[in-house]
């Protein structure tokens, strides 16, 4: 007699959230994960913008961020220590930043799977658009020859993440210029208009993010949430 195959029926809830400031957006998921912890919601995903904002991980060298007074004046940029692996990076605008909260139980147990597959899903993303992008071994994140267009820094906890990615769409690359992103001198940092030579719709990759991450991370369902209903208002 044939055995049953075990199957577990997963799905996860998707929020577009639009622009949003960077400690509204810690503060979501800081709760978001307090609730996926409890079981009391679904895996959840939020895809964003920040305003410009320069973000120091937990093993960044300070020295990274370059930049004077007069040019994070000049251009608002703001800059937050959080609780995340990796180093410093930047998030603005025309970049979509990726902050899964789920619960790696249901998956697999495995932080560096983990990031492999946040990996994926951009290089999945990038072929959509006729790019190949790959991974550089030992350096986190994805890149097209040496140029890198997607940053992944994460944090794991009882093994519900938080964090994510930031995937350089018509992201202005000049406000790289006051941080050493990632802490890498050697590597320039590139975008899917830069490469592709025009500006790409945002709603357009996101569609694309969701899908690839669906499937990469083996979710059976996405339910697309309207930002009005979600948990926590967006201040």
């Amino acid at each position: 007699m044939l055995m049953e195959r075990q199957f577990t029926f997963r799905e996860i809830d998707y929020f577009d959230l639009g622009m949003i400031a960077y400690d509204n957006a810690w503060d979501l998921q800081k709760k978001t994960f307090e609730l996926r912890r409890n079981n009391s919601i679904n895996d959840t995903l939020y895809l964003l913008e920040h305003p410009n904002t320069y973000t120091l991980g937990k093993v960044t060298d300070k020295a990274n961020l370059i930049s004077s007074e007069e040019f994070l004046k000049k251009n608002n940029i703001s800059i937050f220590e959080i609780d995340r692996g990796g180093d410093i990076t930047y998030h603005g605008p025309g970049q979509i930043v990726g902050y899964p909260i789920i619960d790696l139980k249901l998956w697999k147990e495995d932080t560096h799977l983990y990031l492999r597959g946040l990996e994926e899903v951009i290089i999945r993303t990038c072929k959509d658009y006729g790019i190949n992008a790959t991974r550089i071994d030992k350096l986190t994140g994805v890149w097209i020859d040496h140029r890198k267009i997607a940053a992944i820094g994460i944090k794991v906890s009882r093994w519900i993440t938080m964090h994510g990615f930031a995937f350089n769409v018509n992201t202005d690359l000049s406000l790289f210029n006051g941080i050493i992103p990632c802490g890498i001198k050697d590597k320039e940092v590139t975008s899917l208009k830069k490469e592709l030579g025009m500006e790409i719709n945002l709603s357009e990759v996101k569609s694309r993010l969701v899908s690839n991450f669906s499937e990469v991370f083996s979710y059976d369902k996405v339910n697309e949430q309207n930002k009005r209903e979600i948990i926590h208002p967006v201040q």
